[in-house]
């Protein structure tokens, strides 16, 4: 499984959360009701890492079968293909099988920048069947702490591969430079997938400990969060987040402390996107940058009506060291996005 796809389910999370973009988008959907209190947050938070860079839910259920989420679909051809693989990896359907999510990024084990991701998906799981697919794609099983853990080393066979020929005892093994994939049904309608370090964290915390809900800023911003079905918050002054952005934008950006995202996915789109500055002086520089990047994206977009529509909901604020953007689009203007360049969209 390709890196992309390993981490479709967070990425896309964060993109539908921020509605900051097609390119990071994909997912997800609506359970009854209440899933969580406002003030807790999802339950299953208690399974991600209490050092956790970034958290993220999504009622996938509530998404998926949104108008506009069908509507967007036009405009993004590979969620398709990512959900595809995924299920062929796995087993699992994201689209029918998965309610809710949750994910988490947190510092890798090795260290350094790099980190590692957990999705915590509840749903109706086909167990045996995910286990046997997996293993048919070269996947090992192993027992950890009592719980069954399936791991995907990376670069493993895909679905339709020839059968791998046998090793050659002489030849040395080359290092990878991604880790493997795990996946394990921690509890009853709950799965586990992402790094295997982070999975067997995950049942560590099953078994006692702290997890994320006993990190106070965390958990502070999760409670301000607008009500939504997707949401995600982060820590920027780690320096993995501005380190995984293009040079050009992150040369741009003033020191950034804490960011949350939260948006609402239904008939059209709306979202906030909050960053918390280190201080008041990185807070107007911050708006000035996003003042600028607006006014760039106006002049080359000024022949797409589509695109002024989101441009002309678009309202910046925030004081102090917090600066705040929101945007809203209804369907109609979701219909012209998804429409080719050039070509109108649906009546």
């Amino acid at each position: 499984m390709t890196a992309r796809t390993r981490y479709f389910v967070i990425v896309s999370l964060i993109g539908l959360a921020a509605g900051a973009g097609a390119g990071l988008v994909a997912y997800y959907i609506g359970v009854p009701a209440v899933v969580f209190s406002q003030n807790d947050g999802p339950a299953e938070l208690e399974y991600v890492p209490q050092d956790a860079s970034l958290v993220a839910y999504a009622n996938v259920r509530e998404v998926m079968r949104s108008e506009a989420r069908q509507r967007l679909l036009r405009a993004m051809p590979r969620e398709a293909e990512g959900r595809r693989e995924f299920k062929d990896r796995t087993g699992i359907d994201i689209e029918s099988d998965i309610d809710h999510l949750v994910a988490g990024l947190a510092p890798s084990s090795e260290g350094g920048r790099r980190s590692e991701g957990v999705v915590l998906a509840r749903g109706r799981f086909d167990e045996a069947r995910i286990e046997a697919l997996m293993r048919g794609h070269g996947a090992s099983v192993e027992s950890y702490r009592g719980a069954r853990l399936i791991v995907a080393e990376p670069g493993g066979p895909k679905a339709g591969d020839p059968p791998p020929s046998p090793p050659d005892p002489a030849a040395p093994s080359a290092p990878s430079s991604r880790e493997s994939l795990a996946v394990s049904f921690i509890e009853p309608g709950l799965a586990a997938v992402g790094s295997t370090a982070l999975v067997r964290r995950a049942i560590d915390l099953k078994e006692g400990g702290s997890g994320v809900t006993a990190n106070d800023d965390m958990m502070t911003l999760v409670r301000s969060l607008e009500a939504g079905n997707a949401w995600a918050v982060g820590r920027f002054d780690q320096g993995s987040a501005q380190a995984s952005l293009p040079p050009a934008v992150a040369r741009q950006l003033p020191p950034l402390a804490w960011f949350t995202a939260s948006g609402r996915l239904n008939g059209g789109l709306r979202a906030s996107i909050r960053a918390e500055t280190l201080d008041e002086a990185s807070a107007n520089g911050l708006r000035d940058v996003i003042r600028g990047i607006i006014a760039l994206a106006r002049l080359q977009t000024g022949s797409r009506p589509e695109v002024q529509e989101l441009f002309r909901s678009l309202e910046l604020g925030g004081s102090g060291t917090t600066v705040a953007l929101s945007f809203e689009l209804p369907s109609e203007a979701l219909d012209l996005l998804a429409a080719p360049p050039g070509r109108p969209g649906p009546p």
